[in-house]
């Protein structure tokens, strides 16, 4: 400010000596004064100045003093640290003064350091001029940020803490987010190893709308490892065994990485034995080798395979082991149609349902065998080429059907038990192994079954006649009726023709009645023979006479008439009274006219004329 007010003061006593030459030369030439005088420094006040002298003065104002009214970021000079702030030269006509907490991340700021600040305010309340580090860090670091993403370069950033789905990182005093997928290129299960260390980063997004950035660290191994893996499929080869790293374990396979190239190994490639999950086999991290087994033209998909090292069981399996052996195994996979056991590591048979038990009525096999059970089982077929057996186990015990006709002779009887139903008949298992039918028609001898499960159900016992068998066929008949006697042979007897019982009406039915003569004969009665001797009809309910006109031992059917006992009596007296007119007409040797009269009469009686 001294050196500012010395300069005035000599511009100040040199004014007098530029003003005698111009008044003289007024006086000399007023005319030429008029013309080339400079109004602009004469209202000014100001004296002529040389063009030369005044372009260095503009000059030396450009290289020294700093425009306060722009928002530019500048560097200053600490001249001076308080115990709060920081006294910052810029060029300007005074110092300004920054509070230390905008210096917190360099707590060794000493007097002399250049820094960059923001003018936030030219002349405050006591004329002081209040700059800002933050902001002109900010501005800085928005526009290192920018240029970092836009020319790729490769930015030290600051991993602070950890956050939902990443973590975040200092960029030139910016926070900046860095997901947890772009930490590295294989998956990261501890996110706490890398805070508070400062790593290599590259800026993938800008968001200026809500001044976002997002950086990515794997992008940087990504391009080195972009080189590995053109190196790698470039040497490629089926049949390649190579070492590779436990990336990623999946229910069905596991990805292995081959050094900047992924390969899958699917779970069935993992090991000849069966296997539920991947992880029975492998782990994360463990270094193992693998072979290639195939690839696609860009060798972007790699099938690998680790028990494809070994040898296949099956060339392992014993030469001496042949069908009719009994083998020892576990059940490792159960379907509807039978269940797999493996009789050494990688080898396995087939148990069919149907060989499971020598009953021909087929079960599931889940009836028999569960997983993780040892079962003990005889070799039915072996074909090692195609590397199949075929096991059974009901052939560790005898057939039943050996012995069969000793057993189960013809007319002999015995106890079974219900097995299943069919619409013609039932399933009757004596023993297992050993299924008799029972037709339909031999499960009683009076009622009418439409359907099995309307006399027995599942479960139940019943007592059987063995009817006929057949042992080639391994055909079983039973029947259950004939355990009793047939009681239609005794009926045939009490209700012959024209007997006539007792009964009330049970039913009206479509075109008759039913009338119960005991619990198994149900008879039926025609409409026109329900009609009683005064003409009415029979309700349900009354009791009459009843005469049997229709009995069927064959087909159970039994037919009865009411009108047919009375009408029956009635004839029986006409009958009787012709006869005896007849013989006093012979006696009275009467005419022709008065025979024919008599007979007319009985005739018309007969008919219920009369």
């Amino acid at each position: 400010m001294a050196e500012k007010a010395k300069q005035a003061e000599v511009e100040a006593t040199d004014a007098p000596a530029v003003e005698a030459p111009v008044v003289s030369e007024a006086k000399a030439n007023p005319e030429k004064f008029l013309k080339e005088f400079n109004w602009h420094n004469y209202q000014e006040g100001i004296d002529e100045v040389d063009d030369k002298q005044l372009k260095e003065f503009e000059k030396l104002v450009a290289e020294n003093f700093v425009d306060t009214l722009n928002d530019e970021v500048v560097e200053g000079t600490v001249v001076h640290i308080s115990d709060r702030d920081a006294i910052i030269d810029i060029n300007a006509k005074s110092e300004g003064v920054i509070s230390l907490n905008e210096f917190r991340y360099n707590p060794n700021l000493a007097v002399g350091d250049k820094v960059e600040v923001l003018i936030d305010v030219r002349e405050d309340a006591t004329g002081q001029l209040v700059l800002s580090h933050r902001k002109a860090r900010v501005i800085k670091a928005w526009d290192r940020v920018n240029a970092a993403h836009d020319t790729g370069e490769i930015v030290n950033g600051f991993v602070k803490c950890r956050t939902k789905g990443g973590m975040i990182v200092d960029v030139f005093g910016i926070e900046a987010f860095l997901p947890g997928s772009q930490i590295d290129v294989k998956p990261i299960r501890d996110y706490d190893q890398y805070v508070n260390k400062t790593m290599e980063f590259k800026v993938v997004k800008i968001n200026h709308e809500f001044k976002n950035v997002v950086v990515s660290h794997k992008a940087l191994i990504e391009a080195d490892i972009e080189i590995q893996k053109k190196e790698i499929i470039g040497q490629l080869e089926k049949g390649q065994v190579l070492e590779g790293v436990v990336k990623n374990i999946t229910s069905y396979g596991v990805f292995i990485d081959l050094g900047g190239v992924d390969g899958l190994v699917h779970i069935t490639d993992l090991s000849w034995s069966r296997i539920n999950h991947p992880n029975e086999i492998v782990e994360l991290d463990q270094k193992l080798n693998v072979v290639i087994l195939d690839f696609d033209e860009n060798k972007s998909r790699i099938q690998l395979g680790l028990k494809q090292l070994s040898k296949h069981p099956w060339e392992a399996l014993a030469e001496e082991v042949k069908v009719g052996d009994k083998v020892k195994g576990k059940v490792v996979v159960i379907a509807d149609y039978g269940a797999f056991i493996e009789v050494a590591d990688g080898v396995e048979g087939l148990i069919h349902v149907s060989e499971m038990s020598w009953s021909t009525h087929l079960r599931s096999a889940q009836d028999f065998v569960s997983v993780g059970d040892e079962v003990e089982a005889v070799i039915l077929t072996l074909d090692r080429e195609d590397r199949k057996m075929s096991l059974g186990i009901k052939q560790l015990t005898p057939d039943p059907w050996t012995d069969i006709t000793g057993k189960y002779p013809l007319a002999s009887k015995h106890t079974g038990v219900v097995r299943n139903f069919t619409n013609f008949g039932v399933f009757v298992e004596l023993e297992e192994g050993i299924d008799g039918l029972i037709y339909i028609s031999d499960l009683s001898w009076t009622k009418k079954i439409k359907h099995p499960s309307e006399f027995c159900a599942v479960g139940d016992k019943l007592e059987v006649i063995v009817l006929e068998l057949d042992v080639e066929g391994r055909k079983l008949s039973l029947g259950h009726k004939q355990t009793t006697d047939n009681p239609w042979d005794k009926y045939e007897t009490e209700f012959a023709l024209e007997t006539v019982h007792n009964a009330a009406i049970a039913e009206i039915v479509d075109k008759g009645a039913t009338i119960e003569f005991n619990e198994d004969i149900v008879a039926f009665v025609p409409s026109r023979h329900l009609e009683k001797e005064d003409g009415s009809k029979l309700k349900k309910g009354e009791t009459a006479e009843f005469k049997i006109i229709e009995f069927n031992k064959e087909f159970k059917r039994v037919v009865a008439s009411h009108t047919a006992v009375f009408k029956a009596e009635e004839v029986a007296n006409v009958k009787a009274a012709v006869k005896k007119a007849a013989s006093a007409a012979a006696e009275a040797k009467p005419t022709l006219g008065d025979a024919n009269d008599a007979l007319q009469a009985l005739k018309d009686k007969m008919d219920g004329k009369v």
